[in-house]
């Protein structure tokens, strides 16, 4: 992937991607194997979608692992398995996640839901944090990782106060962990995008009304694809970053600014 004759180039790095089946997750991988990297994806249940994602990067380049990451030990399944098949990891990108798409006031919102919110967005992220990192220590070459959160992590949202809240941990584990591993030449970013036209936000976005409301609030008028989101999380994963850590890369068409 080149632009104006510099290469955005991730050479023999194993990468891990979390969701990468589908969406941004599918999109990220598929970027990360045109630079060279060797990528494991998690998928949780389609596993149609992750062999899809596999065919069209080679079956020398990608595999696919099938773990529910609903807990922070379910993490160690998946990193264990990066290293088995490509004998280390040197990049953690933890892009799967929940939002439920129904408005639901905080008075009504279910322990269930915000049990349920907090272990795949914050717990199981924890354990993959803690894993990678252990791994990328092991090998004593640095490495990178990657955390997507939401512009709600930033401003709240309304009505989905359990999906923001995690989104607003991950901003701050980026922040404290960025200077935690620095000095073990582990960069430590996060991505964060608004609307993107994925699956999660496809039952939103498929309702009239709540399309043009979303619309009306993103100052360039469109939501995103998933390869825009996935481009800015690998930049972050190559040398051209090589003095960033720590930032929240938002990527949301200037929503964050007018929400």
């Amino acid at each position: 992937m080149t632009q104006s004759g510099i290469a955005l180039s991730l050479g023999d790095k194993v990468a891990v991607v979390t969701g990468g089946s589908r969406g941004i997750g599918a999109a990220t991988v598929k970027m990360f194997v045109a630079a060279g990297a060797r990528v494991v994806l998690s998928y949780q249940k389609n596993r149609g979608a992750a062999d899809e994602v596999i065919r069209a990067c080679g079956n020398e380049n990608c595999a696919a692992v099938q773990v529910n990451l609903d807990n922070t030990g379910s993490a160690e399944k998946l990193i264990d398995a990066a290293v088995r098949r490509f004998g280390r990891v040197d990049i953690l990108v933890a892009n799967h996640g929940t939002w439920p798409p129904q408005d639901v006031p905080v008075d009504h919102m279910s322990e269930a839901q915000w049990h349920g919110t907090v272990a795949v967005n914050l717990d199981s992220v924890f354990g993959l944090v803690k894993h990678a990192v252990g791994q990328m220590k092991k090998q004593r070459s640095g490495g990178h990782v990657v955390l997507v959160s939401s512009t709600a992590g930033q401003r709240g949202e309304a009505y989905h106060c359990d999906y923001a809240a995690t989104k607003g941990a991950l901003i701050s584990m980026v922040k404290g962990l960025s200077t935690e591993l620095a000095a073990d030449g582990i960069y430590v970013n996060c991505v964060a995008p608004g609307w993107v036209d994925t699956d999660m936000a496809a039952p939103a976005l498929q309702d009239l009304q709540m399309r043009r409301r979303v619309l009306e609030k993103i100052p360039l008028g469109r939501v995103a694809k998933p390869e825009e989101i996935a481009a800015p999380i690998l930049f972050l994963c190559t040398e051209h970053a090589g003095f960033i850590t720590g930032e929240i890369f938002n990527v949301n068409g200037g929503a964050v600014l007018v929400g």
